[in-house]
């Protein structure tokens, strides 16, 4: 899904195209991810499934799209209290894309 855009609650209640009292939240949850980077997505669905209790992961999985292992790990890191996790960036030291320039740099070596 494209950044900015905004996930569609496949929830049954939401996918009939009935009004119910949750129509509005599963929006609203849906836009503030739309806003928010990949971690603070994780960690926010993640505390979300966990209210929901049994079941919430699958549920909000549905709810917002998010892989099932994708809010597992949410989960993990808010049990952990975050630890390890970087305060000023979004990934961990390493991860991402290599820069261009090493990129080029890989190719002529080859």
């Amino acid at each position: 899904m494209p950044k900015g855009s905004v996930y569609r609650c496949g929830c049954p209640n939401c996918a009939e195209g009935s009004e119910h009292p949750d129509k509005l939240l599963h929006h609203q949850l849906n836009l503030l991810l739309s806003r928010m980077n990949e971690q603070e997505c994780r960690w926010l669905v993640a505390l979300e499934s966990k209210r929901q209790g049994h079941g919430g992961i699958r549920f909000m999985a549905t709810v917002t799209g998010m892989a099932l292992e994708t809010i597992r790990r949410g989960r993990a890191e808010l049990e952990a209290d975050l630890e390890g996790r970087p305060t000023d960036r979004v990934r961990l030291p390493g991860g991402g894309r290599p820069p261009v320039e090493k990129k080029i740099q890989l190719s002529k070596a080859i």
